[in-house]
């Protein structure tokens, strides 16, 4: 009978097929610019934070810091509240 020899470990990398989580980290683009505001009123700037289906953006996607993904989501709701956003879009 041949010996068996036990098998080295393998990286992370080689098991999850390739590099993850190299790169640059996600700014907050609200903490990096103090002089932008999230407004329920403005749905222009809300619907860079939503998805084609009308779903909210989650934070590690985005970049947001927790404080301001907070006011994002609740703006987005009011938002939805007042008609300016879609709560989802319907493909016909």
């Amino acid at each position: 009978m041949s010996k068996t020899t036990a098998r080295e470990p393998r990286a992370p990398a080689a098991i999850f097929g390739g590099r993850r989580g190299l790169g640059r980290k996600k700014v907050c683009r609200f903490c990096a610019d103090r002089s932008t505001v999230i407004d329920h009123k403005d749905p222009a700037t809300l619907k860079l934070f939503l998805t084609e289906r009308g779903k909210i953006i989650p934070r590690r996607i985005s970049g947001n810091c927790a404080y301001h993904q907070r006011m994002v989501a609740k703006a987005i709701k009011r938002g939805r509240q007042l008609a300016l956003l879609p709560y989802t879009v319907t493909h016909s």
